[in-house]
């Protein structure tokens, strides 16, 4: 009986023999042993990425999120809202935060998946979603009106602040937008790392290695065709290759196209000092078919065109970006936020 139970082959060597006589299944068993490596190695530099780049504000939990923020200065409040697959380090990063703190009481938000803040699964985090979560923030700062910025994505998120509450906005600094529906194959190419499950697998998985692969081409894309300034290097890349924030990116890239849709809907109910500027020569977002239609949908809007810049006006043109958050201030003093008083330039 001893004999013949050494003769019965090994589990292990059942399975070896298994993976010979099946090619694709030894296939299958090394990709997903690749994979499970890769998820554990994302994760670690994940961890490390923020010990090295501590929570730098205050948090607010509001209905389940946790929001992380930063506040500087004194003076008439004002937001700023930053871009998809950013955080507060590219606002801190271009200088603008320094510059606004010299004026104003600044208030700068990780929005809803980026940087040190949350982003529950039980909501889909639209504009407007996310447009009511800061409004409750700043309720609990004790902010009443507020000047309010927002770049690329977070342009979004400020129109939808400013429709939705009105009373609350005084004006609007609306920077590089996407605004109205176009064909764009980065939203196709994101809708699969959106999806539930398999959108998880590969945000653990292969985002975070091809995005580091990627970086410094999408850098070239994002800044162009100006170079990318020394300052940037203050960004933390592996705080944005985190597999949380990729997952988050690819959900508001996913949304880019429906949330267009919906918003654009009701632009004609901005009634306030809109000061709307962009790079004329942005890679990722035709301004002629964003910026300058929405100038012609907002009355009482103002735009700015700044030759020569990118995607990214905030480190490009930073004393252009606080200008205009100079002239909406200085309209809004003037007109008392009268519509008659801020004409189409």
């Amino acid at each position: 009986m001893a004999l013949a139970r050494s003769r019965s082959p090994s589990l292990s060597f059942s399975y070896m023999v298994a993976l010979r006589r099946h090619p694709a299944l030894a296939a299958f068993a090394g990709a997903a042993s690749l994979l499970g490596v890769a998820a554990i190695v994302n994760q670690r530099f994940a961890r490390k990425a923020e010990r090295d780049n501590p929570p730098r504000g205050q948090f607010l939990d509001i209905d389940g999120a946790r929001l992380h923020y930063v506040e500087r200065g004194e003076g008439r409040p004002l937001v700023l809202l930053h871009g998809n697959g950013s955080m507060i380090q590219d606002f801190e990063s271009s200088g603008l935060i320094d510059l606004a703190a010299n004026g104003y009481r600044m208030i700068v938000f990780d929005r809803p998946g980026f940087g040190h803040s949350s982003r529950p699964r039980n909501v889909i985090w639209t504009p407007e979603a996310q447009a009511n979560l800061i409004r409750k923030a700043l309720d609990r700062l004790s902010v009443r009106q507020a000047i309010v910025l927002g770049h690329s994505w977070g342009a979004s998120v400020a129109l939808a602040l400013a429709i939705r509450h009105p009373s609350f906005v005084e004006a609007l600094v609306l920077a590089s937008g996407y605004y109205f529906p176009t064909a764009r194959a980065d939203v196709a190419a994101s809708s699969v790392s959106a999806m539930p499950g398999m959108g998880d697998a590969i945000s653990h998985t292969i985002s975070p290695i091809l995005s580091r692969v990627l970086w410094p081409a999408m850098l070239r894309k994002m800044f162009g065709p100006r170079s990318v300034p020394d300052k940037f290097d203050g960004f933390p890349k592996e705080m944005a290759v985190r597999p949380s924030q990729m997952r988050a990116s690819a959900a508001e890239s996913a949304l880019m196209i429906p949330a267009a849709i919906e918003s654009s809907k009701t632009y004609d109910q901005v009634n306030i000092p809109t000061i709307i500027i962009a790079g004329d020569e942005d890679r990722l977002i035709d301004i002629n078919k964003q910026s300058v239609r929405l100038h012609g949908e907002i009355k009482h809007s103002k735009l700015h065109r700044i030759a020569g810049a990118g995607h990214m006006i905030q480190h490009s043109a930073t004393a252009q970006l606080m200008a205009a958050i100079d002239e909406a201030a200085a309209e809004t003093r003037i007109g008392g936020n009268a519509p008659q008083r801020f004409a189409k330039a």
